[in-house]
């Protein structure tokens, strides 16, 4: 191992009651988080964009290979273009692809193949995971590693106070025709991002308790 580079690691060490605070002040904020779909007109700034994917970029990776690629579209005729190619796929879904049970679970949440928001919303950012480098190189783990991005890249619009849309018309592929990219990436997910509309409503729906999804083993 002696001939691997390092460089020294000193994290700032915070006292119990700073880790407390930190922590409960996040949680309140994340608690906060809601999937959008009606958007303000207003303007986004690229340069928050660009700080959120900053923020992706940090995330952990197999073999530190970083396999994702955001792209952020503010281009109206291009996203007039993914918003068709969205709802063809989605009516097909709602239609004949999504079974009864798929679609009763989603009836609390009021959706169905009509998908404004992605013209609506000031940026949609496309995620796109490589499956392979560009010389035909594999990477690894490289779903895991792109859902981390994901989550840190929604953290970051939401301690902007941004909010977000994961949306996933499967299949996906045409996000790749419409936006050229190359065919070592696949399209992962969809993300409208944008303020809310000043008569914005969410659905009322609860998070899981902790004792539903944490089980503490400690030994003793």
């Amino acid at each position: 191992m002696s001939h691997i580079r390092t460089i020294e690691y000193k994290p700032d060490r915070q006292t119990l009651e700073d880790s407390r605070e930190r922590g409960h002040a996040l949680h309140s904020l994340l608690a906060g988080r809601r999937s959008v779909r009606s958007f303000s007109p207003e303007a986004v700034p690229q340069e928050l964009i660009e700080t959120a994917v900053r923020c992706a970029g940090t995330a952990p990776s197999g073999a530190n290979l970083q396999p994702w690629t955001f792209v952020a579209v503010s281009d109206p005729a291009l996203k007039r273009e993914i918003r068709l190619g969205a709802e063809e796929e989605e009516r097909l879904n709602y239609a004949s692809r999504m079974s009864d049970v798929w679609k009763e679970d989603l009836n609390h949440l009021g959706t169905d193949w009509h998908k404004p928001m992605l013209e609506e919303a000031p940026w949609l950012i496309v995620v796109f995971k490589q499956n392979t480098r560009p010389d035909g190189r594999p990477n690894y783990y490289v779903q895991e590693s792109v859902g981390l991005a994901v989550g840190m890249l929604l953290t970051a619009f939401r301690v902007m106070g941004l909010s977000t849309l994961t949306h996933t018309p499967s299949p996906m592929q045409f996000l790749a025709r419409i936006l050229a990219r190359p065919a070592n990436e696949r399209p992962f997910l969809l993300i409208p991002v944008g303020w809310p509309s000043a008569t914005c409503r969410v659905p009322d729906i609860q998070r899981k308790p902790l004792d539903e999804i944490l089980v503490i083993q400690s030994g003793e």
